[in-house]
């Protein structure tokens, strides 16, 4: 019996390099008829494992992978991943605004919205993470539940619904509207949690080498997917960063940067440049170009969002300011937010997406970026249509109802401005397995994030 150990073996890996290869121009034809010949199958479709193990391909994999690492990519000259050519390459931002005269409790107050938020967006698009976007329709007009305005349920569904397009398998038992009871462990929760934690072990200036320690000492493997996996185990081979970010590594332009990227914007009110810059530092251990681009994108927009000044377009406008103008994450930025400018209807605006940007893997950052950004557009920063729009756009939909809320909690500025249907059944109560963090209270991470924020 072979262990299958998912976002790591090498036979699983070809098939996710030669669909990257294909998003960035890499001429990989003839590897892939060589991978094809031996019996190698493409990608997992949304998985991180193909159904059978091959151990028998194993050292081709290995070698493909690095052939297929060595091959030029035509878009790296608008693409870079080093810090100093990004910021070449960012125009000139939108002047960041400026933190209002706030009362003594204002940024706190704003950062337990932001932490709520950020849990209930999550935990609204935990049960429909991974299925496809017809599918979630479904299941919520079976309900009439579209669109979609409150948690998911299965009561009422019909079992044939059910049966073809079944719940996420982990989270059905915790984030239904029928059995939620607290915030449940997700990695979108568990990341800003270790970067909290970063910042007080390390302070502003923590470097990516910091990350590293700090997830071997702190993070589970096992709680790691895709690219951070990968990352964990290079890093456990004696890779040293940044070369674990690249060094077979498929999933480097997926959206796991960006889900921890949200302290570093929050605890950088009015200062988009460094939010960023602090992202890149923590993205840079497991990912390169667009998956950058992503998290120093989302840092940046809240960065801008925590003055108490500045509305969700000219937060947006700022986080654009930021990664490369020429790159694909930012041409799906600015698509998502010219889309939901130009039309009232939002399932219109992601039926546009997809059609647009439906060739790349459900996780990737591009098309996230692009329904992440289209919701904070159309909902105007309206807190329940933010997480409503951004979970109802399919894809990654935990991770972008996370961000989504974390931004328009952010901007709501106050934990009582939130609707109680979103925040009454986390009962102020988070799981994790991150140490020392299990069970804690969104008030006490608010506070504990505050003194971060203005640490001098």
């Amino acid at each position: 019996m072979n262990l299958r150990v998912t976002w790591v073996q090498p036979e699983d890996l070809v098939g996710h390099e030669l669909r990257q290869a294909a998003e960035d121009g890499r001429d990989a034809t003839a590897l892939a008829a060589r991978w094809s010949a031996a019996g190698g199958r493409p990608a997992p479709a949304a998985a991180g494992a193909s159904p059978g193990p091959r151990p028998d391909l194993r050292p081709l994999a290995e070698r493909l992978l690095d052939e297929l690492a060595a091959l030029p990519s035509p878009l790296s000259p608008a693409e870079p991943t080093s810090l100093a050519a990004i910021r070449d390459q960012a125009p000139r931002s939108p002047a960041a605004p400026r933190p209002g005269a706030d009362p003594p409790d204002r940024l706190r107050d704003a950062l337990h919205a932001a932490w709520l938020g950020r849990a209930a967006g999550c935990l609204l698009g935990k049960p429909v993470e991974k299925l496809p976007l017809a599918a979630i329709r479904a299941l919520a007009r079976a309900t009439g539940n579209w669109p979609l305005s409150s948690w998911f349920t299965a009561r009422g569904v019909p079992p044939a619904l059910l049966a073809a397009h079944p719940w996420n398998r982990r989270s059905a038992a915790t984030s239904l509207a029928e059995n939620i009871d607290g915030m449940p462990e997700d990695d979108d929760l568990n990341y800003p949690l270790l970067n909290l934690l970063l910042l007080q072990r390390y302070g502003r200036d923590f470097t990516t080498a910091d990350v590293a320690r700090l997830w071997l000492d702190e993070l589970p493997a096992g709680r790691t997917f895709t690219a951070e996996r990968v990352a964990y185990r290079n890093l456990l081979d004696g890779v040293e960063p940044p070369l674990t970010a690249a060094y077979r590594n498929p999933f480097r332009e997926w959206i796991g940067a960006q889900i921890r990227a949200d302290v570093h914007g929050w605890t950088h009110p009015g200062d988009p440049a460094a939010a960023a810059a602090q992202a890149y530092r923590d993205a840079a251990l497991t990912h390169t170009g667009n998956g950058i681009y992503g998290a120093m994108f989302v840092a940046a927009t809240l960065a801008a969002a925590a003055t108490g000044t500045a509305d969700v377009h000219r937060s947006l406008a700022c986080g654009l300011g930021v990664i490369p103008p020429g790159s694909r994450l930012a041409a799906a930025v600015r698509l998502g937010i010219d889309s939901a400018r130009a039309t009232p209807d939002f399932d219109a605006v992601v039926d546009r997406l997809h059609d647009a940007l439906g060739g790349y893997h459900w996780v990737h950052a591009v098309p996230n970026a692009a329904v992440l950004a289209a919701a904070l557009t159309h909902a105007d920063g309206d807190f329940s249509r933010s997480v409503c729009a951004a979970v109802s756009g399919g894809w990654d939909t935990d991770s972008n109802g996370a961000t989504a809320g974390s931004v328009a909690g952010l901007l709501a500025g106050h934990p009582d401005r939130l609707p109680e249907r979103w925040t009454s059944p986390l009962k102020n109560r988070l799981s994790t397995s991150v140490p020392s963090f299990d069970g804690i209270g969104f008030d006490t991470l608010a506070a504990m994030t505050h003194l971060e924020a203005v640490r001098p």
